[in-house]
């Protein structure tokens, strides 16, 4: 396979002088470089003729026996020159020193139609970075990050690809709900596509070691090819830099709450310098609407991660990397005046954002208290999210309250628990809402077109991803073929997939891998 690879990150920045692939602290350099593990008997399970398509990869590539060697590490590509990153990272609000690509292999640069994307191997064997990991992933992690990366994608969510996903031929030892019951499972390779990586760990690292000469060299690298209409390497340019990661990574988190998705672990090593959605480790969607829900295991007690926290956590990630730049500017205010324009910038996007989803183009005053007191009663019982939202394009204007809420009662997971004192909370919002409706110039043809670009009819619960995992261990992909399919069209009705627009079966409730998960991958 022809495939030419460009590197301007290996090129521009230090690397670790250490060739040997050993467990360390890398000092004074961006990157390692690492061979990928060669497995032993590779086998190509999906591939996305989308981003193939964006990378210049004709369907028939995919299918070759070069295409599978490289994108399993057996083969380096011509002028590739794999490497590892270094970078560390607050994790659950603590600082946990130097983490970097413990399992992440980068092979290069593919530039296509003037865009340059960054090729990683998710999987491929252990780095400098690894501490006690083995460097590997399995198939069950490896199908979840497949088909969320596409999935997100299309649903116009800012997030890094997915190329591929094979099978290894290897077994991988890992303890699924860390209850020190370990199993061999299947190993499997991500192949993830992005412009870049970098995270805010990345300049983290830098400033905690006050190496700042290596801290300057990859902000202004970052800001040379990443961010070009940042005309200045200088304090200036950095702050710029700064505003234009908090706007970027408010604008992403937006999206997550438009749609529902939890990301399960915000630690500031998993936040992309670009906001993009990155590392689909213990994610989620919410099927019962819940602003203290939480996908991880790990995190089952604090919360720190949950669904109505994500804002919070993201404005919480931007202050260590505004601490981490400080020491570049040597001014406090100008950070502090783009964090509080984060609040500010939040508070009006979100309302935007939630009027959106309820069909509400115009002002009025009283519409922040109508949206709070939906989100009051989406919590009163168990009311399905993305079910809820969808269907409140099915009511007219001219509709009664009793008419309007029936339209929505798909959504709610036991009518039994629907008290007389529920059902009037519902009826007086409904109320409400109607008479709202009516100051919308749109009729309501209109206004359904509308609602159906925010609302999602159908997104990657966890049961569905499960069920994908669970035959694709049995060698079946037939399912993992049918959802990357549905899945590329989420605001489409698409009828031959209805089956997948329901509540969450009851079986899966507390399954394995169907209601949380653990970092176990």
């Amino acid at each position: 396979m022809k495939f030419e690879l460009q590197d301007t990150f290996t090129k521009a920045l230090p690397q670790d002088p250490i060739l040997e692939n050993s467990r360390r602290q890398v000092s004074g350099a961006c990157f390692s470089l690492v061979a990928p593990k060669k497995t032993a008997q590779p086998e190509l399970i999906h591939t996305s003729k989308e981003m193939a398509s964006e990378l210049g990869i004709p369907d028939e590539e995919l299918k070759s026996t070069s295409f599978l060697e490289v994108f399993t590490g057996n083969k380096v590509g011509e002028n590739s020159r794999p490497y590892a990153m270094c970078y560390g990272g607050h994790q659950f609000g603590n600082w946990a020193g130097q983490l970097g690509d413990g399992r992440a292999i980068n092979l290069g640069e593919k530039v296509q139609n003037n865009k340059r994307w960054t090729l990683q191997l998710k999987g491929a064997g252990e780095t400098p970075y690894s501490r006690t990991a083995d460097g590997l992933a399995v198939l069950r992690s490896s199908i979840r990050e497949y088909l969320c990366s596409e999935a997100m994608f299309h649903l116009g969510v800012p997030t890094t690809r997915a190329l591929s996903i094979a099978l290894t031929g290897d077994q991988v030892l890992r303890d699924v709900l860390y209850n020190g019951n370990p199993d061999y499972e299947k190993g499997a390779i991500v192949t993830r596509v992005a412009p870049s990586f970098l995270r805010f760990g990345n300049y983290e690292i830098f400033s905690s070691r006050q190496d700042y000469k290596t801290l300057t060299t990859l902000v202004d690298y970052t800001i040379k090819e990443l961010f070009p209409e940042i005309e200045n390497t200088n304090k200036e340019g950095y702050i710029q830099l700064f505003k234009t990661v908090a706007q970027r990574t408010l604008a992403m988190i937006i999206h997550w709450q438009r749609v529902g998705f939890v990301h399960g672990v915000m630690n500031t090593d998993n936040m992309s310098i670009l906001g993009l959605t990155i590392d689909y480790g213990p994610y989620g969607w919410l099927e019962g609407y819940d602003d203290n829900w939480t996908p991880n295991t790990t995190d089952r007690q604090h919360k720190r991660y949950r669904y109505g926290n994500q804002p919070n956590i993201g404005l919480w990630n931007l202050y260590q990397l505004a601490n981490a730049l400080y020491p570049l500017i040597e001014e406090a205010e100008p950070f502090e005046e783009i964090l509080e324009q984060y609040k500010k910038d939040y508070a009006l996007k979100y309302l935007e954002m939630m009027k959106a989803k309820i069909g509400l183009y115009s002002n009025d005053e009283n519409d922040a208290e109508l949206l709070g007191t939906l989100e009051e009663n989406l919590q009163l019982i168990e009311t399905d999210m993305t079910l809820f939202f969808r269907n409140l394009n099915l009511i007219s204007k001219n509709d009664s309250t009793e008419k309007a809420l029936s339209k929505i009662e798909i959504a709610f997971y036991t009518i039994a628990e629907f008290k007389e004192d529920t059902l009037e909370k519902w009826k007086a919002w409904f109320n409400l809402y109607l008479k709202r409706l009516q100051q919308e110039h749109l009729n309501d043809a209109e206004r359904v077109v509308k609602m159906n670009t925010t609302n999602p009819k159908y997104v990657l619960r966890n049961y569905m991803a499960q069920m994908a995992i669970d035959k694709a261990d049995e060698k079946d992909y037939s399912l993992v073929d049918e959802l990357y399919m549905l899945l590329k069209k989420p605001y489409d009705e698409q009828p031959e997939f209805e089956k997948w627009f329901v509540k969450r079966p009851e079986w899966a409730r507390n399954k394995v891998g169907c209601s949380m998960l653990s970092c176990s991958s």
